[in-house]
C-alpha cells in the first residue's frame, strides 16, 4: 500500500519520510491541497527505477532489430570485439 503524505510533512518530518523512502525502497506520494503532487524516492531506488527503463529501452531495441533481420550470431559479435582487444 504506498505512503501518502501532506506537503507540510517535507518540511516537518523530512527525516521520517527519508527513513520511510530507504526502508521500503518505494515512493513516498506527497499531496498538495489534497491532491497528488510528487512522488519522493532514495537515489537507490531512483537509480533502480532509471536502470529498468533503460534495460527496457535496449530489449526493445533488441526485439526490433531481430525482427528487421538486422542481427548476427553472439560467436560472430564476440569474435569482432576479442579482435578489438588484441588490437
Amino acid at each position: 500500500m504506498p505512503t501518502i503524505r501532506p506537503s507540510s510533512d517535507l518540511r516537518n518530518k523530512y527525516n521520517e519520510i527519508s527513513e520511510i523512502c530507504h526502508k521500503y525502497d518505494e515512493p513516498v506520494y506527497i499531496t498538495k491541497n489534497g491532491q497528488g503532487d510528487l512522488a519522493v524516492m532514495s537515489i537507490e531506488t531512483y537509480e533502480k527505477l532509471v536502470g529498468k527503463f533503460e534495460l527496457y529501452k535496449l530489449l526493445d531495441e533488441g526485439m526490433e532489430a531481430a525482427q528487421k533481420h538486422k542481427v548476427r550470431p553472439f560467436r560472430d559479435a564476440l569474435s569482432d570485439i576479442e579482435k578489438g582487444i588484441q588490437e
